[in-house]
């Protein structure tokens, strides 16, 4: 059975509950490594800066106590563990991910899908290992 490494236990314990529950259901079925949970200013400015975030800080739902936002990939078994070209894998383990959030009543967004309409061609900001909370106000947040 697939288990969190320390990184990736790391990040977790910086999310919100609901990030913590979903996470903790599909690390049962599925290998993923925790890329990024809370985001300082710092780190938010330069990701900002860099494009990969349309959002300074604080306007992130990575920059919230508890962060609100997690970046994750898929873990392999073989090396490299991490395949940053392996899109196909991230919208296998997006979709299983947002499966098990709808069955826990878990409301989720991913950078894959922004609108949620199951067409991921149409994204302006295609952002594969982002996924964060829907809260009520509900603004697509990175």
């Amino acid at each position: 059975m697939p288990k969190f490494g320390k990184q990736s236990q790391d990040i977790l314990y910086q999310l919100h509950p609901d990030l913590q529950r979903l996470l903790n259901e599909a690390i049962k079925y599925v290998d993923i490594h925790l890329l990024c949970g809370y985001r300082g200013e710092k780190e938010q400015n330069e990701a900002y800066t860099a494009g990969t975030s349309k959002l300074p800080w604080p306007q992130s739902k990575h920059n919230k106590i508890p962060s609100r936002a997690v970046d994750l990939i898929p873990w392999h078994t073989e090396t490299p563990h991490i395949n940053w070209t392996d899109q196909e894998g991230m919208y296998l383990i997006i979709g299983f991910i947002k499966g098990i959030a709808a069955s826990m009543g878990i409301k989720i967004r991913a950078g894959a899908d922004w609108d949620g309409d199951y067409d991921t061609k149409d994204q302006k900001f295609n952002d594969l290992p982002h996924i964060e909370l829907i809260e009520p106000q509900g603004d697509a947040n990175v």
